[in-house]
């Protein structure tokens, strides 16, 4: 039966829905350039990063590596402001998760690895992410396409060559299919 919104599917149960296991933490002491997880478990459907972080510098790029390289991923990404809207693609040899991020301000992020372990399909990323500002923030949705078909192993998120601000908080969640 295909759930319907609202009072039917209130009625499902937690298990039909899927669940999250905490599989590993990070957090930076303000030295640390790059946040790893490695090891993960290939036993999860897709994979999920809850993070709160900022590298208090200058605006820098957030990129992602997966399995230690990415040679050549596809990047497209809606950003808006509150007044103004933006929208744009590139190819690059990362994962590119925010460009140009404030220096001033702490981010949240949701950012979903799909079928990491499906070895027929290409990796997807996608990523919530802004801040607020009283009323100046920023809202960020992007999808990456990752051409690989090989299961994701290792995950490695950096600022350029800055550190993580000091409390910069990554969570790597298993989700069940």
């Amino acid at each position: 039966m295909t759930p319907i919104i609202g009072i039917l599917a209130s009625s499902i149960s937690a298990g039909q829905l899927g669940s999250f296991d905490s599989i590993a933490t990070a957090t930076s002491s303000g030295s640390t350039k790059e946040i790893n997880f490695t090891s993960i478990p290939g036993t999860y459907k897709h994979l999920q990063i809850r993070a709160i972080f900022n590298n208090l510098t200058t605006a820098r790029n957030v990129k992602m590596t997966l399995n230690t390289s990415v040679t050549s991923a596809r990047w497209h990404y809606l950003y808006g402001n509150g007044s103004t809207t933006f929208a744009n693609s590139s190819t690059e040899n990362l994962i590119s998760i925010q460009d140009g991020i404030s220096s001033t301000n702490m981010y949240a992020m949701v950012l979903d690895i799909l079928d990491y372990t499906n070895t027929n399909k290409n990796k997807t990323v996608r990523t919530l992410l802004g801040y607020d500002n009283n009323g100046n923030g920023i809202v960020q949705f992007s999808s990456n396409l990752y051409a690989t078909t090989s299961v994701i192993t290792d995950i490695k998120l950096q600022i350029d060559d800055y550190n993580w601000v000091n409390g910069s908080h990554f969570a790597l969640y298993g989700i069940k299919g």
